[in-house]
């Protein structure tokens, strides 16, 4: 096999680095889209807004962010097992009132995956 013919194979075997990073997210391309949510979250500090700190939510339970008055409907749903993860976030973010009947948050959601990628990646540097 010569040299070119195995840079071939590797190219079809291996998916592009461009392809890996953009099921990462993009943080900075978070933070961006992070400025709609910045009018009633923070996501740097720990402090509530007009809507719970996302600071460290990855992993935490729904409803439970330490002086939050939050809406039965989420309470409800973290007592139920709702945990936030990439997954759940996904589903959030792309129609809050779907995925908790009843949330308070006014939000309509996202609609481009790729903003809740980027969004997700922002969000997880404050989640370690």
């Amino acid at each position: 096999m010569r040299c070119g013919d195995l840079a071939f194979v590797v190219l079809l075997l291996c998916p592009p680095l461009s392809a890996a990073l953009a099921q990462e997210g993009d943080p900075a391309a978070g933070a961006v889209v992070f400025k709609k949510c910045a009018i009633c979250h923070n996501a740097e500090t720990d402090q509530n807004k007009i809507g719970p700190a996302l600071n460290g939510v990855f992993g935490r339970t729904a409803g439970t962010h330490p002086n939050f008055a939050y809406s039965a409907a989420m309470r409800t749903a973290g007592a139920d097992g709702l945990v936030w993860d990439e997954t759940t976030l996904r589903d959030y973010l792309h129609d809050p009132k779907l995925k908790v009947k009843g949330t308070k948050m006014a939000f309509v959601g996202l609609k481009d995956d790729a903003d809740i990628t980027n969004l997700t990646a922002y969000l997880k540097q404050f989640s370690k």
